[in-house]
């Protein structure tokens, strides 16, 4: 295998790997979107539960209700506390996805950068081989014309 099939073919593995993380990458930022909506509405739903409580509190509330009630939001403050720390995970997850998918990236920049080094080469080279045989057909013209003219 040559040295150019060799190159390409890492750099379409590094393609691959950076396309996995990419997706790795989407698939978590999606997780973030669910658990930051899931900790919005906990939260829209313990205020509107405390807006409750309020008025019950206004219009008059017997004790067991209002124990009930203070249960309740204590309950619903766990669940926010469990809903942040479960964002605060997934944001993790996300960054360090993110990370990866730069490392990546970065690797398949290195390996675009080789191959389109050594298409650079090859051309050179290809354009010194072309003029070389263009200065050697011109030569043997040249020399053609001269030995018709001395002959």
């Amino acid at each position: 295998m040559s040295a150019s099939s060799q190159l390409a073919m890492l750099s379409d593995l590094a393609r691959d790997a950076r396309d996995q993380a990419g997706q790795l990458l989407a698939g978590e930022r999606q997780n973030e979107r669910q658990v930051a909506s899931q900790l919005e509405s906990l939260n829209r739903y313990r205020l509107e539960y405390a807006e409750r409580l309020q008025q019950a509190m206004r219009e008059g509330i017997d004790p067991a209700s209002m124990h009930n009630y203070q249960q309740f939001l204590a309950s619903l403050d766990a669940a926010l506390q469990r809903a942040r720390q479960a964002l605060d995970a997934q944001q993790q997850r996300v960054q360090q996805s993110q990370q990866q998918w730069q490392q990546e990236q970065k690797r398949l920049s290195a390996y675009d950068t080789l191959v389109s080094r050594r298409d650079v080469e090859r051309q050179r080279q290809e354009e010194r081989r072309e003029q070389r045989i263009n200065d050697e057909m011109s030569a043997g013209r040249l020399l053609r014309l001269r030995a018709g003219y001395t002959a």
